[in-house]
């Protein structure tokens, strides 16, 4: 199963920590020549990131990326049509794969962090009207195949235990 949150913090003795950091700087690589936003916020105190306000603030940029990549534990970018190479060395980094967005707490300020993010995420819907279905529990997770004949569009959606328990919980509300 795909980590949702993907968390490196400086000088943590978590075995996880260099691995964190790699897929981090592979995500962070990849948005090479996109459009993302860019956004500060104060944190404020007993307040998680995803609950201070991201709505957009005239302060906000949206840029194609340039050159992102991470030396040591820097990140490092550019500005379009910008010579000047720009850094960021944190003491912390939070990647929500889901939403795609990068939380950067800067150790230069601690009471900031810097959130970057693909600018639209676009996801393809498909429409399936009572579908046939299909339910595989294999060893470790469960398997859920929804087939629509007319269409000839087969959808495989495997869930863990937990996945599929809290599926269920907000199915039977």
């Amino acid at each position: 199963m795909m980590q949702v949150k993907t968390l490196w913090q400086s000088g943590s003795g978590n075995p996880d920590n260099p691995q964190n950091l790699a897929t981090i700087r592979q995500w962070w690589e990849s948005l090479n020549s996109k459009q993302v936003t860019w956004q500060h916020r104060i944190i404020t105190e007993n307040k998680e990131v995803e609950q201070l306000d991201w709505e957009a603030k005239r302060f906000d940029e949206n840029f194609a990326i340039a050159n992102p990549e991470i030396r040591g534990i820097t990140l490092y970018w550019r500005k379009p049509d910008s010579p000047e190479e720009r850094n960021t060395t944190p003491y912390k980094l939070i990647l929500d794969s889901l939403r795609q967005y990068l939380y950067i707490f800067p150790q230069s300020q601690k009471e900031l962090v810097i959130r970057v993010g693909l600018e639209t995420i676009t996801y393809q819907t498909i429409s399936l009207t009572n579908p046939q279905y299909l339910y595989n529990p294999s060893a470790e997770n469960y398997i859920l195949t929804l087939q629509d004949a007319t269409q000839q569009l087969e959808v495989k959606v495997t869930m863990s235990p937990e996945n599929l328990k809290q599926l269920l919980r907000q199915l039977t509300r």
